[in-house]
């Protein structure tokens, strides 16, 4: 009978023993060295670092469409032709419509990065000195301009019922 209880009791010394080695800090160092260890960077700061645009700084700027030699291709012996048209004309058409294109982007492009200066606006109404301009028709807002004159004048849209002066 004591040689069962020294057995039961080695048993449950040893199981003991492997449960409480589980929630032990390991000793060894088991982290592999990788290049992010070595600069001491996080994961994150690492991702949110990179420049995505590092290659070419200017390539998302406004204007850039004009660098990448962007162009219409060539019509091949197989290529769509609508029905009643030639090769040429087709080509044509398709040469207007990539030179109307790229003059509304030249044109959309001239006017990048102009805006009106608040501070200069601001004192241009006279809105630090006195309040004449909430008497104006505008209240002091800058109109924008419209396709007709809404004024009556001769090109006023017949739906609107302004009648000619």
């Amino acid at each position: 009978q004591v040689g069962k209880m020294v057995k039961l009791n080695t048993v449950i010394v040893a199981a003991s023993l492997a449960c409480a080695s589980a929630f032990v800090p390991s000793t060894s160092n088991a982290r592999v060295n990788t290049e992010l260890m070595a600069e001491k960077k996080s994961f994150f700061s690492t991702i949110f670092d990179m420049d995505l645009f590092a290659p070419d700084k200017e390539v998302n700027d406004y204007g850039a469409r004009n660098r990448k030699g962007l162009d219409v291709g060539q019509l091949g012996a197989k290529s769509y032709i609508p029905a009643g048209m030639s090769k040429a004309e087709y080509e044509k058409i398709r040469a207007g419509d990539k030179a109307k294109k790229d003059a509304n982007y030249a044109k959309n492009v001239a006017k990048a990065g102009k805006f009106t200066d608040y501070t200069a606006w601001y004192r241009k109404r006279g809105t630090d000195t006195n309040d004449s301009w909430v008497k104006s028709a505008t209240k002091g807002h800058e109109m924008a301009k419209t396709k007709y004159d809404w004024s009556g004048g001769k090109d006023a849209p017949k739906y609107t019922g302004v009648e000619k002066k």
